[in-house]
């Protein structure tokens, strides 16, 4: 296998890919599945709540103390009403009926005990961006103004990870890891380069990535 055994031509934006999916008919079995929520493990609530609450401007949905782990639903209120009256809000999105059918959701799990140091029986989280534990990369966010964001989060003491005008290898992020072995060679193409100068990325308490997209996109 070649360096590069991608079967797409480098460079090219394909909407769509190659648009050679399967139909998607009304009759499908998969009509009206939706991608409702991602979950993440942390170590300590506390922490991640502020991150995720007083940083980034999620709102609480429900929480749920469940004997073994304790969940923290996340999300945004997206009208000027649901921002004045968070507990209405919050009462209305956590009714199952409404829940399952809100997307852009935020599932915070800690394990409890899971905090301890890992030398006391803690447990070390994975983010999926540390060789050789590659897996998960990040989540994405989109601001209406990133430089502006960056300017705050730097203030509130949150990693910056890769800056704006940054398309770097390490950036992507490409580790030196997989690039010893062959993997994902080669410089980035300069039309990625182009839309990835404009995209931050910040680190979460826990390490994971948090990706800054502008909403207006050159």
């Amino acid at each position: 296998m070649s360096a590069n055994s991608s079967p797409f031509e480098e460079g090219v934006f394909l909407p769509g890919g190659a648009n050679n999916d399967p139909a998607l008919p009304e009759t499908s079995p998969t009509t009206g599945y939706r991608l409702n929520h991602s979950m993440l493990r942390i170590r300590d609530p506390k922490r991640s709540l502020h991150f995720y609450i007083h940083i980034m401007g999620m709102r609480t949905v429900f929480t749920m103390n469940t004997g073994p782990f304790t969940i923290y639903y996340l999300g945004y209120p997206s009208t000027a009403e649901d921002r004045a009256d968070l507990a209405a809000w919050s009462s209305r999105i956590a009714d199952p009926r409404n829940l399952t059918q809100t997307l852009g959701l935020l599932e915070l799990y800690h394990i409890h005990g899971s905090e301890k140091p890992v030398a006391e029986g803690g447990v070390e989280l994975s983010t999926g961006n540390s060789a050789p534990h590659l897996g998960f990369g990040h989540l994405g966010f989109t601001v209406p103004d990133v430089p502006a964001t960056l300017e705050r989060l730097r203030a509130e003491g949150v990693a910056v990870l890769k800056d704006l005008g940054d398309s770097s290898r390490e950036s992507v992020p490409l580790s030196s890891w997989e690039e010893e072995r062959g993997v994902g060679v080669g410089p980035i193409h300069v039309n990625y380069q182009r839309l990835f100068d404009q995209i931050a990325f910040v680190a979460d308490p826990d390490g994971y990535i948090v990706e800054l997209v502008p909403q207006n996109m050159a």
